[in-house]
This record gives C-alpha cells, sequence and structure tokens, in this order.
C-alpha cells in the first residue's frame, strides 16, 4: 500500500512538474507575442510618422483671384507642398487694378489670419467686424506674402500663361503635379481641359433680387463700409399696384432689403426680398416697363446713401444700370466638385465661383469662397501622406462632401447673413 502510494505521488510529481512546464512555456510564448506585436506597432508608428513627415507633393493652382491666391497660402502653411505653381492668363497689371470692392465676415476674416495674413498691412476699412478692401489690393497683397514664402517652398507665379491642353502636354509626366487646384472663376474652362464635367445642380433660395450699378469717375475710389436697410415698401400707386404691406409668410422677414455697397466710384446696389406671391412683387417679376426698377434704385440710393457722397439726379441718373425686374435667385453648384485622374495620378479640387457660384450680386459673393477651402488644407496632407489610391480617393470623397455641404449651408443661410441681417 506505501509503495502504490509513492508510485501515485511520483505521477502526481511529474504530472504536475510537466504542467508547470506547459505553463511556462504559454507564458513564454504570449509574452513574445507581446513583445513583436508592440515592436511592430512601434515601428509601423515610427515609419508612417517619418513617411508623413516626409511627405511632400507639387501643386497647381489655376486661377489668381482671392480665392486662388488664399488657396496657395493654405498650401504653403499645409507643409506637404514642395512645389507650387500659380496659373492665370491675366497678365499682373489687369489682375491688380481691378476696383471691386469685397466684404470680409468675420470667419473668413479669422480664417486668412490663421494663414498668416495681417490686415493691418492691406489697405482697407473695418465695419461690423467685416473688411472691406479692393480686389485688386487684396491680391497685390497675397502675392506679397507668396514672394516671402519662397525661402521655404518652390513657388512659381505664372501671369500671362493659360492653362491649356498645350500646357499640360509641356509638362514632363514626372513633374506633374499631384494635386490641382481649378480657380478660375465662372467662366473658366480649366474643368473642360481636364475631362471635369460641367453640369451644374441648380436650386432656388427661395427669394426674389435685383442689382444695380454706378459708375462716377469723379468719385474717389477707397473701400467704403456697406450700408444696409430693412423692411422696405414702394410706393408704386402711379403705376397701380397699392403698397400693401402683406404678410404671408410670418416666418419670412417683411418687406424688401437693400445693400449699398463698393467704393464711391463703382457702387453697388443689391435689393431682395423673401420669396412671396404678394401683388407688389408679382408686379416687379413681371413688369415689361424698366424704368421702374431704375426709379426705385434711384430714390433708394438718395435715401440711404452717405451724407458726403452726392446724390443722383436727372443728369446723372444715366451712370447707373440695373436690372429690368426682380428675378428668382439661385445658387448653381458643380455635380463634380472633385476628381481623379487615374492615369497620372492627380487628384483635382474645383474651388470658389468655378464649384459654386449665384445669379445675384450681394458684395459677400468671396465668402462662399473661403468656405470652400477650408477643408482645403485637410485635403492636400491626406493627399500628400496616401499610402494607395484608396486613401486619395477617400481624401476627395471628404472634399465633394464638404463642397455639397457649403452650397446647402449657404442656401438656408446665406442670403440672411449677407443681406436680411
Amino acid at each position: 500500500m506505501d509503495g502504490l502510494q509513492t508510485e501515485n505521488a511520483g505521477v502526481d510529481g511529474v504530472g504536475g512538474s510537466a504542467e508547470e512546464k506547459y505553463r511556462a512555456l504559454a507564458y513564454d510564448a504570449a509574452f513574445s507575442t507581446l513583445v513583436a506585436v508592440a515592436v511592430y506597432v512601434v515601428v509601423k508608428v515610427s515609419l508612417d510618422g517619418v513617411r508623413h513627415w516626409r511627405a511632400g507633393i507639387s501643386l497647381l493652382i489655376v486661377g489668381s483671384g482671392p480665392v486662388g491666391l488664399t488657396a496657395a497660402l493654405v498650401a504653403v502653411r499645409s507643409g506637404k507642398v514642395l512645389k507650387l505653381t500659380v496659373l492665370d492668363e491675366r497678365y499682373r497689371t489687369a489682375l491688380l487694378c481691378r476696383p471691386q470692392q469685397i466684404a470680409l465676415d468675420p470667419r473668413s476674416v479669422e480664417f486668412l489670419l490663421g494663414l498668416g495674413v495681417d490686415f493691418d498691412n492691406v489697405e482697407g476699412c473695418w465695419h461690423d467686424e467685416h473688411f472691406f478692401t479692393k480686389i485688386g489690393v487684396f491680391q497685390e497683397y497675397l502675392l506679397s506674402i507668396l514672394e516671402q514664402k519662397k525661402q521655404k517652398v518652390d513657388v512659381k507665379v505664372q501671369l500671362g500663361t493659360k492653362f491649356t491642353e498645350e500646357y499640360l502636354r509641356r509638362i514632363p509626366h514626372n513633374n506633374w503635379p499631384r494635386v490641382i487646384v481649378v480657380a478660375d472663376g465662372s467662366c473658366g474652362d480649366s474643368c473642360s481641359v481636364l475631362g471635369i464635367s460641367s453640369d451644374y445642380t441648380v436650386e432656388s433660395c427661395h427669394a426674389y433680387g435685383a442689382n444695380a450699378t454706378i459708375e462716377r469717375p469723379d468719385q474717389r475710389q477707397v473701400p467704403t463700409p456697406e450700408i444696409r436697410a430693412h423692411s422696405l415698401y414702394f410706393d408704386l400707386s402711379a403705376y397701380g399696384v397699392e403698397a400693401l404691406r402683406e404678410h404671408r409668410n410670418p416666418a419670412a422677414k417683411p418687406g424688401f432689403h437693400l445693400k449699398i455697397y463698393g467704393t464711391f466710384r463703382n457702387r453697388y446696389m443689391a435689393l431682395v426680398c423673401p420669396a412671396a406671391d404678394t401683388k407688389m412683387v408679382r408686379f416687379l417679376r413681371h413688369t415689361a416697363n424698366a424704368s421702374i426698377m431704375k426709379n426705385i434704385f434711384h430714390q433708394s440710393f438718395n435715401a440711404y446713401k452717405t451724407d458726403i457722397e452726392p446724390r443722383l439726379n436727372d443728369l446723372t441718373l444715366h451712370h447707373m444700370q440695373c436690372s429690368r425686374r426682380l428675378f428668382e435667385i439661385q445658387l448653381s453648384h458643380r455635380r463634380i466638385s472633385a476628381a481623379y485622374i487615374e492615369g497620372d495620378n492627380v487628384a483635382v479640387t474645383v474651388e470658389g465661383e468655378a464649384a459654386r457660384v449665384l445669379n445675384f450680386d450681394t458684395g459677400c459673393g468671396v465668402n462662399l469662397g473661403m468656405r470652400g477651402l477650408e477643408s482645403l488644407g485637410t485635403f492636400i496632407y491626406r493627399t500628400a501622406t496616401a499610402v494607395d489610391q484608396n486613401d486619395v480617393l477617400e481624401a476627395l470623397s471628404a472634399k465633394i462632401q464638404h463642397s455639397r455641404q457649403v452650397a446647402e449651408t449657404f442656401k438656408q443661410t446665406g442670403l440672411t447673413q449677407s443681406m436680411y441681417e
């Protein structure tokens, strides 16, 4: 009996020792696996970090308007662009002598401050947190910033050069840009050169409007704050229309909204009202008498102009041109605002009025272009650090989504911010 117990004890001892040995081996294997995984993760993260840090691309911007040059600043600021080319068919003189005034709203001002724009060094004026300056002055300042960036980035500004198929053919294939930003305005044809569809989605902003311009060569050409007036009604009784204050839609702001903007030499006016089926709106939408809208703008300008600028009278009224009648305000935006040229491995994004344009001038149109650029920095970074084509396509998809969001947001609140408030 004692021998049997001793034998069992020996067997138990051997079994326990084997179990402990297997457990130790399992622990060693698990630990080795964890160490291997940790080392792999650390190495991969390190390599990805180095790759992201060293990643750099060449980028081409077509168009050197306010949006195109701001896109150039975004590209330089991204830290991922090694070579930047800005192309425009206009020569420097024509580009910088544009007299039109632009109004940068607070959001655009904040965006530009983040890009290093120093508004203290830009000729203009402030009013209600908006910055007003001439397009040519703004473009000249942005070009000066790009000149300063040449120490860090290979920047080339080619003015008087049109973007064509011939231009592309002259670029050696190994020097093709990785990203092309098209910002050549609503009348540009760069998208057709790149084979991007010209189909637009046209959507109503649920408002009617009219525009007028006044050119007076004897007046000053300096930036001037805009003037806004609200809840206006016009006496059209001479035309058989009573000025009834019809409130069919309580959610809409009643009456007309007027904006006077631009320099004293090049004055602009915008008149808008929310979509309504009142007698006055119907009359102004369908009238064949062009003098009615001219008289409305004439009287409105004299009533709300600044005290230091001259009134319009019968002798100077010929300086004014205006819409013949009210028209529906519509926003047109490209169905395809970004594309991938597979054979050449080039990502294309369309910005500014080349991507979305309003058929009504509010004096704040540049801000719509700035909204689209808010996602450009991220797009450049994701494209520069892409591992494969799928990464590039994901970056393009996100850019398209943002472009659609910009259009949708403007359709809902754009006129409220630029005209109604």
